[in-house]
């Protein structure tokens, strides 16, 4: 007779450690890519010369090699000023929350502007206080405005991609969404490989954009996390997406209690 009542105790105590542990690792992820992108700030601004000796090699040969290959350059520059652009990665962001908003899904849209939002001023921000200048290389193949640190176009492909990777998970079957990951993570590297090999960016101004935008997906994931607890729903886990409820007729329906 005791061991009957004791068993929906129990799975709520694991379900509970499981909960905390995951959103513990969700603040632990945020708090890593923010100490990751404040030592490459340190890095950058003391001008460490190991690190100044890769700068200037990567950009050096990629610029060799871009002036070498004029076709493949065409390539990398209708990529990252098209394709990749910082104005469609946005564009895309504001599609999918106003198609939340059609869904009601509130919480989830204000969760995709708030990051898309944020990561566009700390990355400004950021620009605007460290005022690194661009490569200036002999024969440049690209040019952009601006300061260099962090890359604009690393941290909002970052913020933008995890946000419709996050968002769109639980919209599509189980066996396709390791090829989202895969379009996801192979798009972010990309970008930031284009904004060096066209000599517009430092290699370690795109792992900065890298870790900075990562630190604000995190740190607003973890967030999130934090209010599904508050309000009661199931744990999302990240291999599901944000809010798994999406799925459903209803994006704002509450589910069982974890």
């Amino acid at each position: 007779m005791s061991a009957r009542p004791a068993a929906p105790a129990l799975r709520r105590r694991d379900a509970d450690r499981r909960f905390g542990i995951r959103l513990f690792g969700s603040a632990a992820a945020a708090a890593v890519a923010a100490v990751l992108f404040g030592l490459v700030l340190v890095l950058v601004e003391s001008g460490w010369h190991p690190l100044r000796r890769l700068d200037a090699g990567a950009a050096r040969w990629l610029n060799r090699t871009a002036l070498d290959h004029p076709a493949w350059t065409g390539t990398l520059r209708f990529f990252s000023d098209v394709v990749w652009d910082p104005v469609t990665l946005r564009a895309a962001v504001a599609v999918l929350t106003l198609w939340l908003v059609y869904r009601r899904a509130w919480r989830l849209a204000a969760w995709s502007a708030v990051t898309a939002v944020a990561g566009g001023l700390i990355g400004l921000l950021a620009k605007t206080v460290v005022e690194r200048a661009r490569p200036a290389l002999p024969d440049p193949v690209a040019h952009a405005p601006g300061f260099s640190f962090p890359s604009g176009h690393a941290m909002t492909a970052t913020t933008s991609f995890a946000i419709l990777l996050l968002v769109l998970l639980p919209l599509v079957r189980r066996g396709w969404r390791p090829l989202l990951w895969a379009v996801a993570v192979v798009s972010v590297l990309g970008v930031g490989f284009t904004r060096v090999a066209l000599g517009v960016h430092w290699f370690s101004d795109v792992a900065g954009g890298w870790t900075l935008g990562l630190a604000v997906v995190a740190l607003t994931g973890w967030s999130f996390e934090a209010w599904r607890a508050d309000a009661g729903l199931g744990h999302a886990d990240v291999a599901e997406g944000l809010e798994p409820e999406l799925s459903g007729d209803d994006p704002e329906a509450t589910g069982p209690n974890p």
